[in-house]
């Protein structure tokens, strides 16, 4: 059974930066992506980041792209989301999700932006405000 953990979140000034942890576990494919949501207050869920098993990032909202960076550690079974220079935008609940394929897929497909994932974390609170 996939299980997610995410941590990490806090209040910071705009332009600060904060790093989220999704400690994952459960994996019984060598195939999966995980990857980080958001949802601000009163606006739609949307996918920020994914990273596969292929050590591929992707970064879906090219609001972050060059602030926030996806990267993993498996001998920690763990995968983090650097966030640099926050804006008040970025305000939201950040969740992490997880999909196991059962062969090898292209990157572009395990990363599509999609809600439909086989597990999720409970969230964490990311507040950037001054």
């Amino acid at each position: 059974q996939l299980q997610l953990v995410e941590s990490g979140g806090g209040l910071v000034q705009p332009g600060g930066s904060l790093k989220l942890s999704c400690q994952f576990s459960g994996f019984t494919l060598g195939y999966y992506a995980i990857v980080w949501f958001r949802q601000a207050p009163g606006k739609e869920r949307e996918q920020v980041a994914c990273i596969t098993s292929y050590d591929s990032p992707i970064y879906n909202l090219n609001s972050v792209k060059g602030r926030f960076i996806i990267s993993r550690d498996n001998a920690k079974n763990m995968v983090y989301l650097q966030m640099m220079n926050l804006k008040p935008e970025d305000t939201g609940v950040y969740y992490c999700a997880a999909e196991e394929f059962g062969g090898r897929e292209l990157v572009h497909n395990m990363c599509a932006m999609k809600d439909e994932r086989d597990a999720w974390g409970q969230g964490t609170q990311v507040t950037v405000s001054s």
